[in-house]
């Protein structure tokens, strides 16, 4: 099947429709958590790319400035019938290529301890000791932008 990435910001009616449903499904409600519970303002400044099929939302990731070389990728959804088919990916090669083209020249993260083999074969390196966000393992990571 095939699937679109497109960028989005807070206003657009994904955002409210789908893309907190599918963030909810799989990053939340698996660790017993929620959204709801969540201050969700800082994702007003951020810069959102969603995967899309059929009309549907399969994907999103959040990309967050830090500085002005300095972008956080963050909240990096797919929805469970298409993980393992470069969704994620496409995402985060889209994140990539927008982060570059705003002048980003670093971008770092906060990967679940397992995700950490899903970036590091997109060129991610860990930095620094494993520690805990949302009650389970993390490790930050990084990359330079070429």
């Amino acid at each position: 099947m095939e699937f679109t990435v497109r960028h989005i910001n807070w206003l657009a009616p994904e955002y409210s429709e789908s893309v907190w449903q599918l963030r909810e499904d799989v990053l939340r409600i698996p660790l017993g958590l929620s959204l709801r519970n969540e201050d969700l303002s800082r994702d007003k400044t951020n810069e959102i790319f969603i995967a899309e099929s059929q009309g549907k939302v399969i994907g999103c990731v959040f990309m967050e400035p830090k500085s002005p070389v300095q972008i956080q990728l963050r909240a990096m959804a797919v929805d469970h019938d298409w993980q393992g088919k470069n969704v994620g990916r496409a995402l985060v090669s889209a994140a990539e290529a927008f982060s570059r083209s705003a002048g980003y020249r670093q971008i770092s993260l906060h990967a679940r301890k397992a995700a950490m083999g899903f970036y590091t074969a997109l060129g991610y390196l860990a930095i620094g000791d494993e520690f805990r966000e949302v009650g389970i393992p993390h490790f930050m990571m990084e990359k330079w932008l070429g």
